[in-house]
């Protein structure tokens, strides 16, 4: 993916807020990046525009080589449906529904038929270690499993890319490993994670620090390491 010159204003006048200003950042296949910065740098806001939640107010936004900032609502809605994945540090999981049935909600969304949808499920569950898992409700899953659940939704459309927004931020220190070592793995797969965290530990886990301050990256190199 590749930013070129995003600026992200929120109100008019006196009250406008410069959210991103002119911010460029090209983040290649297969890369483990981390989003850091104090509240209020910028990095939510460049998230959901990389997520294609937002659109920028100014700048171009390329997504596999696609210029998505001008799309349709319609047009975003497949993108995200269809080339991202999301996981979130509240899960977001239906409480009705079994942990299949959350992980098959994608697919729905996007006309798969059920049987498809079932064998796709199950498989992504087994691959984040929930195989014994399948008919479990939310309330009867631990904090982690909640979340490798979700996990498994992000991944069961094989999505470009996958952006994770705090993603251990409920999870206790245990919980947290089992979930960083799931990215560590997915990442040896070759897919593109994203993570958002205020947590340098967890950044430390990731291949590259992006830091955003008052709307600029402020440093963002190619490699790091602790």
């Amino acid at each position: 993916m590749r930013l070129e010159g995003i600026t992200k204003l929120y109100g008019t006048g006196e009250t406008q807020v410069r959210a991103l200003d002119n911010v460029s950042l090209t983040i290649g296949a297969g890369s483990y990046c981390a989003i850091m910065g104090p509240s209020g740098s910028g990095k939510s806001t460049v998230m959901n525009i990389i997520g294609c939640l937002d659109r920028p107010t100014q700048g171009h936004y390329y997504l596999n080589g696609l210029d998505v900032s001008a799309l349709s609502n319609d047009q975003l809605a497949r993108i995200r449906n269809r080339q991202l994945g999301f996981v979130f540090q509240q899960f977001h999981l239906l409480p009705q529904l079994t942990a299949l049935e959350n992980v098959m909600l994608p697919m729905v969304y996007d006309q798969v038929p059920r049987a498809e949808r079932q064998g796709r499920a199950a498989a992504a569950l087994k691959q984040v270690g929930l195989g014994q898992r399948l008919y479990n409700r939310p309330n009867q899953l631990s904090g982690g499993q909640q979340q490798r659940v979700a996990i498994a939704r992000a991944l069961v459309n094989s999505p470009l890319l996958i952006l994770a927004d705090e993603p251990t931020g409920a999870l206790d220190s245990q919980t947290t490993k089992e979930v960083l070592d799931i990215f560590a793995h997915l990442h040896s797969q070759g897919i593109t994670l994203i993570l958002v965290t205020h947590e340098a530990d967890v950044a430390r886990c990731t291949e590259r620090v992006i830091w955003f301050q008052d709307g600029h990256i402020t440093s963002a190199p190619a490699h790091w390491r602790p």
